[in-house]
Parts: structure tokens; sequence; C-alpha cells
């Protein structure tokens, strides 16, 4: 096995600055700027607490790494009215164990420092465009410097700038435990990469092994943990709405199928996650809402990638709202939750509830809708009708396994894609001329026209007046009007008839609804 100095001789840029990760730290770090210091509430008296019982094994550790600490001039003996016990922590490397000490009685008395911890949502948008990782572990700490870059080329100059503060500042890494020149990274519960923020599969794991809650308070832990993640799973409140309505104040706790169902289902959609996009405040987005009588569901995208989920349970006086309140509800609630990313960009808002396109012109409105009218108005957004249903259809089709008749254009399903039915469990309605062919189907059609001699025929009289209803494009499909010429194939008519009143996406139509559906992008001799 190569030793350390050989490893760190292979890192481009990092094998420039070895001294930085020594194997042992060569002493005490010189003074600094700022001195440390703990301010303490003013009156404490000093705080004393007597030493855990240890094991043995345990003390005898202990006398090790104490004097070790003693030969290093890192520690003294001291005589002090303070004192608190010390225990170990297991590490993550080689089962070897952290003198730490538990100084709890002295944050209890100490003065807070109030000075704010950044969102996780903010560090995960300051990565923007990154795909070039390293991480640094600093020696006997709890700091980790993540560098990021947007090409190899910057991680090159951003690696020299870190390193070069550390070596000046006499501040060393723990080679073992950094990272140089990575395509993904672990950050705070996910995977970072080009691709966007995953999940972090070892963290799901303790989601996954949970057992079934037996007590409110251990609802509120699984909650808490899965809500850690919720910006991945698309309706997560109304999925949780069950389990939720168990910690309510004076609710009875019975367990139901329906809890265990959204127990089950959490931990589902956790292991199949979806990789969320990074936002690029430089282009315009696109938010999907939805409402209905479950609660309030969105979807923020860019350029058809989804960058995060979010949803709402109804409150009490919600629920009593008209369907086009609620409806104007999801767009306000979505641009309150977005805020930061859509206040001064242009925004799509796209809604399956068609009158929200004139709200802006509605003559008559009432008390709330005019404030919320108010709130819209300090964005740049366009609000555009959404017809869900036909999207959904399309989107399912797309995904069919073994689809090779009709697929949906790459246009609509980047619109669709990863939103899925955002409110309705099943479809009411499919319409085959609301999807535009690809080049599977139409690829056979062509095919099967050059092939049929009817087809031979039509071309060769298309200056005939009789023939003025057929056009021929530029790739030579022969066309009847603005309808696609099916040949005499009867292979290929039946699998578009089929799939017209057999999918499950239409609903099994009947015989004339079926022929008005297909005559609009279909045409061959004695169709109906």
């Amino acid at each position: 096995a190569q030793t350390e100095a050989q490893a760190i001789a292979k890192i481009p840029i990092v094998c420039e600055y070895s001294d930085v990760f020594p194997e042992e730290l060569p002493g005490l770090p010189p003074d600094r700027d700022v001195e440390f210091r703990i301010d303490l509430v003013p009156g404490t008296a000093p705080v004393s607490k007597r030493p855990y019982r240890m094991a043995p094994d345990e003390l005898k550790e202990l006398k090790t790494q104490l004097q070790e600490q003693l030969d290093k001039g890192f520690i003294r003996p001291s005589s002090s009215p303070w004192g608190c016990p010390a225990l170990f922590v297991e590490k993550k490397d080689q089962g070897s164990k952290r003198l730490c000490v538990d100084y709890r009685p002295l944050n209890a008395v100490t003065v807070k420092n109030k000075y704010p911890l950044p969102h996780i949502d903010i560090l995960f948008d300051q990565l923007g465009e990154a795909t070039v990782f390293s991480k640094i572990d600093l020696r006997s700490g709890y700091h980790q410097i993540k560098v990021y870059s947007k090409n190899e080329k910057e991680h090159k100059e951003h690696l020299r700038i870190v390193l070069s503060r550390l070596r000046e500042h006499k501040l060393y890494a723990k080679f073992s435990k950094c990272a140089f020149w990575l395509t993904e990274v672990a950050f705070l519960g996910h995977i970072l990469s080009a691709k966007g923020v995953a999940v972090d599969p070892s963290k799901v794991k303790d989601v996954l092994n949970w057992k079934q809650p037996q007590s409110v308070t251990e609802i509120r832990s699984f909650l808490g943990l899965a809500g850690y993640y919720r910006r991945f799973i698309k309706d997560f409140s109304r999925i949780s709405k069950p389990m939720t309505a168990l910690t309510q104040k004076n609710a009875k706790f019975a367990w139901s199928p329906k809890c265990e169902e959204a127990f089950g289902t959490l931990k589902k959609l956790l292991t199949s996650a979806p990789v969320l996009a990074q936002p690029d405040i430089t282009k315009s987005f696109d938010v999907y809402c939805d409402a209905s009588g479950s609660g309030l569901g969105c979807v923020l995208m860019q350029e058809g990638r989804v960058i995060v989920y979010a949803s709402s349970q109804l409150r009490k006086h919600e629920v009593n709202y008209p369907t086009h309140d609620l409806e104007l509800l999801a767009v306000v609630y979505a641009l309150k939750k977005w805020r930061h990313y859509l206040l001064g960009n242009t925004c799509h808002i796209y809604t399956d509830h068609k009158s929200l396109k004139y709200i802006f012109t509605q003559p008559e409105l009432n008390m709330r809708q005019r404030r919320w009218l108010e709130l819209i108005k300090d964005y740049d957004l366009e609000v555009h009708y959404h017809p869900g249903k036909a999207n959904v259809v399309a989107d399912a089709l797309s995904r069919k396994a073994h689809c090779n008749f009709i697929e949906p254009r790459p246009t609509v399903r980047v619109l669709c894609c990863q939103i899925g039915e955002i409110e309705m469990p099943t479809v009411l309605e499919a319409k085959l001329y609301n999807l535009v062919l690809e080049p599977t189907i139409k690829n056979q059609i062509i095919a099967a026209q050059k092939q049929d001699k009817g087809m031979a025929h039509i071309r060769e009289g298309l200056d005939e007046k009789k023939r003025a209803c057929f056009t021929l494009d530029d790739q030579g499909v022969l066309w009847f009007k603005n309808r696609l010429v099916v040949p005499k194939d009867m292979e290929l008519r039946k699998k578009i008839l089929d799939e017209a009143h057999t999918s499950m996406f239409t609903m099994h139509p009947g015989s004339n609804k079926t022929y008005q559906d297909l005559k609009q992008k279909f045409w061959w001799t004695r169709m109906k």
C-alpha cells in the first residue's frame, strides 16, 4: 500500500502543499489576530461536575491520550474551580476513540452567539453550476472545507487559494479524510454533483429502518427526519397528512391503515427521490401550481428540470375556500415560498384553472382576491392555462415501457416531466390529437407509404384537382390536409385503433369518440 506522501504526490495542485497534510500536528498554533474567549452570563458561579465512571480499557486509553497531549505541550496541569467530565466518542476511521469533554453545563451559562447559521437551501444555491469538488478536513476539529468550481481550470485556482491560506495560518488537514477532484460529494445529508442535488443514500437508511411509530413523539421524530428531504418529495404534505393528524392537540393516537400507507409511501419515495437541478437566476422560471381539498402542491422548474417541490396542507378556514380561490392560493403560496428566486425574474405560472389567466382583468374581486393580487403584482409573471389531465396522459404515454406507438414530442414531455399527477390519481379523459407524433410511428408510416402502390398513384396525380387536398412535405411524407396519411397496412391501422380504444389512458371511449379523436391527426380511406 502506498504511503500518504506517495498519494499526495500524485494529486495535482495538492502535491505542492504536502506540508499542509502532516502525519502529526507539529505543535501549538501561533497567536491569532482574534483570541478565543468564552463570555459568561454575568453573576455566574463556577461550574464543576464529577467525572464519569469509565471501564478499565477506557481509563487506560484516557491516560495514554492525556500523556501524549502533555508530551507535545498541547495541554498542561491545571488547578481550577471549573471542571467538566471527559468521555470517548468512536471515530469513523479504524475504530479509534476521540477524547471529548462534556461542556454542556458550561454552555448553559454561556452568552449565546447570535450569528445566524445559513439556511441549507442558500448553501445549495451557492454551488450554482459547480462540476468539480474537493473537501478538506482539518485536524483535531470539526471543520470541513468544501471547494467547488465550474471547471477544472477554475478548481486549480481555488485549491491554490485555499491551501495557501491554510499554510499561511498554520492550519493542518488530515489527508486520509480529505478528497480531491470529485465529480460528486456528500454534503449535509445530500449528494452534490454536476447533475444537481440528490438524497444521500446512506442517510436514507435511517428512514427505511424506522419501525412503526408507537407514540406522537415517535411520529414527530420520523416526520422531522423525512421532512428534511421534503423538497425531493412531491405532495409531501398530502401524503403525510394521516400521520400529522395524530400529532394535533387532543388527537387520539390510533395508527390506522392510512397512516401505515403514508408511512410506507414516504419511505418508498425517499429511495427513488429525483436529482434536483440547481437554479440559474439569469434564466426564467416555470411554476406549476395545483390545489385540491387535501392541500396545495407546487413545482419550481427551469428548462424542463425540477428544482424543488413544495406542498402544504390547508388550514381550517382555507378548506371552505371556493375552487377559484384555492387555485389562486396555490399561486400565492408558490410566490411566497420561492420569493428569493422569483422576485425580479421572469416567471411563468401554469395552472389547470383556466379563469386564473384573466385574474388581472377580472372586474369584480373580493377582498381576499384583491389582497393576493397586490402581492402578485410585485412579480414579473405570466399566467398560462395548463390542462393538467391532458399533460398527465402525455407524460404517462411517454413512460410506457413497451410503447412503440405514439410518444409525446420532447418539448411537451419536458414540460410535464417529473410533475406526474399533481392532483389526479386517475385520468378522466385523454385525446390522441393532443399528442405530436415522434419518429417511431412516423417512420413506420413513411416506410409503409413507400411500399404502398396506392400511395404511388396519389403522388403521381398530385397536380390534378381531385388530388388538391394531398400534399408532400420536404421529407416526402404524404399528408391529407393537415392529417397524416396512413396507407393500407392493416397491422399499422390496428395498432392505432387498439391504442385509441383500449389504452388505460383513454378510458375506453365509444366508437364515435374514438373516430373524432383519431381524425384530427390521421387519415385513410373509409376511415369511419
